[in-house]
């Protein structure tokens, strides 16, 4: 996977400005470490016309039940080099190792691509402003099993919202391929689907969702399905909804 991140330029409202565009490939986006394999290389390439100066660091990440990123210092990542500058259209290897030893289940991380601000001689020229970009590169530390189980959980109605969560029981993280809660009439016959967005569930880690069905869909409803796939599994929870689904059953 190659992902470009272009720098926004935002030009000063007073006087005249010097469009210029700044963009940098990172390959790969998400980094695996292994006993067998304790460190990866990744490219950072300079697609600008500029120079570019940049600065990688590393943070221990776990999450909320509700998705959001908990970051914290971290020396369990060693990054070669950790500050670079480089010419237009020039690339450089990135060495990135552990100093962490692998346990049995995955720990998790985010590697920062930080865009810094040019060099004055750079900077002076035009009177433009730009926004900075930041990356942040996935590496995991994988343990010698890995297994990811996904689990429904909770599952239930409340104030015209379906609510479950989404577990994982395992020892490494997985990325859902596809979360969908479907309505059913009495009869069987479907009222409507509504998808979810699924994003990274870490090992060991809960993620809490409530879908919102609207009049005059949750009037019809009287039950629920919740399918999750992850691979090539999928899982299925029903929810019975005798009341239907505007408000609790």
């Amino acid at each position: 996977m190659r992902l470009v991140l272009p720098s926004v330029l935002t030009a000063l409202a007073l006087t005249p400005a010097v469009a210029s565009a700044a963009a940098y490939t990172v390959n790969p986006t998400r980094v695996y470490l292994s006993q067998s394999a304790a460190s990866a290389l990744m490219t950072l390439r300079n697609e600008s016309t500029t120079p570019l100066r940049m600065q990688l660091k590393a943070q221990r990440w776990a999450q909320t039940s509700a998705g959001e990123m908990q970051l914290s210092p971290t020396e369990d990542l060693v990054i070669f080099p950790t500050l670079l500058t480089l010419a237009p259209g020039e690339q450089r290897k990135i060495r990135v190792a552990t100093a962490a030893g692998f346990g049995a289940v995955e720990k998790s991380y985010r590697l920062y691509v930080e865009e810094l601000p040019p060099a004055s001689r750079y900077a002076a020229e035009g009177s433009s402003v730009r926004i900075l970009t930041r990356m942040g590169i996935p590496v995991f530390l994988q343990p010698s099993r890995p297994v990811a189980t996904a689990t429904l959980r909770d599952v239930g109605l409340s104030q015209g919202k379906v609510a479950f969560e989404l577990a994982n029981t395992g020892n490494t993280h997985y990325i859902p391929d596809g979360i969908t809660v479907r309505g059913f009439t009495g009869s069987g016959q479907s009222v409507g689907e509504w998808p979810v967005d699924g994003w990274y569930i870490l090992a060991g880690g809960t993620r809490a969702f409530a879908v919102g069905i609207a009049s005059p869909a949750c009037e019809k409803v009287r039950s629920v399905l919740i399918e999750v796939r992850v691979g090539e599994t999928t899982i299925k929870s029903p929810l019975t909804t005798p009341g239907g689904a505007c408000g609790a059953p």
